[in-house]
């Protein structure tokens, strides 16, 4: 459930960059000028299935007729991108937020920008924006293979001798060594996308580095299941259903996936609108929202567990 300036978007255009990876394009349906946007910004988009996911803006955002993503179906589907790829059709309106940048480009006398797989989509939106002004940058866009490098032509086009694009085919002793760029630090300002290890990797060897030249953006969802949780039971009280919540989802997955549809926003416990009766049942709360007695009547479902069997309902 989004704020009333979520828009309702048509999928336009659906475009295969690897066996992975797949750029969709949103415009409105009478095909108006969109919210701009900076380099670095995401939108949330709702899925078929009703997960609310963020995704980084690949195209320019100057009076834009379109939003392009472009969304990587990962093998541990928390159900977002799995949706995406086998839910989302041309044609299809989607609810679309506007577009927020919680990773902008500040202004700098050089830029790095590091990518790793899918976290390419922010740094080509850079990418452009920097050959445009004419600023000096460079680029490292880490990939398993060569089969599996979205958008690597339009980043030679735009980065030139500038673009470094390392294959280590998934094996961790050939990782690209970035110590030469970080070794003396600089009034370069780096960004870096991609999965944890390359973030942590960054993180750990600019730590001589000042705190404001570093900039991360990671769309990593927040970890709602732990390798210590068990299956359990929910019982929906005005239904009478019974529903398995194994130990790798949630409540709300679990939920969704069986067509119940109950709403949501961060799916992380901060926002309050995943909430739901807690009619019986001992829950672990793991929400930063319900305190005090609201914990004995109340549950969010997207992280909150129960123990052996719990009863829910709407409110």
């Amino acid at each position: 459930m989004h704020s009333d300036a979520s828009m309702q978007l048509n999928v336009v255009a659906i475009r295969p960059l690897t066996t992975e990876i797949t750029e969709y394009r949103f415009a409105r349906p009478d095909g108006g000028v969109l919210p701009e946007f900076t380099p670095g910004a995401h939108i949330t988009v709702t899925t078929p299935a009703g997960a609310n996911r963020r995704y980084s803006l690949v195209n320019a955002g100057d009076e834009p007729r379109e939003y392009v993503i472009a969304v990587k179906r990962e093998r541990v589907s928390r159900g977002g991108s799995q949706s995406m790829h086998e839910d989302v059709v041309m044609g299809m309106s989607l609810d679309v937020t506007p577009p927020e940048n919680s990773f902008p480009l500040e202004s700098a006398s050089r830029y790095l920008l590091i990518a790793g797989g899918i976290g390419v989509t922010p740094i080509l939106a850079m990418s452009r924006a920097l050959a445009e002004r004419g600023a000096h940058f460079e680029v490292i866009y880490c990939t398993r293979s060569e089969e599996l490098t979205a958008y690597a032509d339009e980043l030679r086009a735009l980065a030139g001798t500038r673009l470094t694009i390392h294959h280590d085919q998934g094996d961790p002793t050939q990782v690209f060594d970035f110590w030469d760029h970080f070794a003396t630090p600089s009034t370069t300002h780096v960004y870096c996308c991609g999965p944890k290890p390359l973030m942590e990797e960054i993180k750990a060897i600019s730590g001589h580095w000042s705190a404001q030249q570093i900039h991360f953006e990671d769309f990593k969802p927040v970890e709602v299941t732990r390798a210590v949780d068990q299956s359990f039971e929910v019982c929906l009280a005005s239904t009478g259903q019974i529903f398995q919540v194994p130990d790798t989802r949630s409540i709300l997955e679990t939920l969704r996936s069986a067509g119940v549809r109950v709403p949501s926003s961060c799916e992380s416990g901060t926002c309050g609108s995943c909430r739901m009766q807690l009619v019986a049942g001992e829950v672990e709360h793991r929400d930063y929202v319900l305190v005090g007695p609201e914990r004995e009547s109340y549950i969010m479902v997207c992280v909150s567990r129960g123990w052996d069997r719990i009863t829910v309902d709407f409110e």
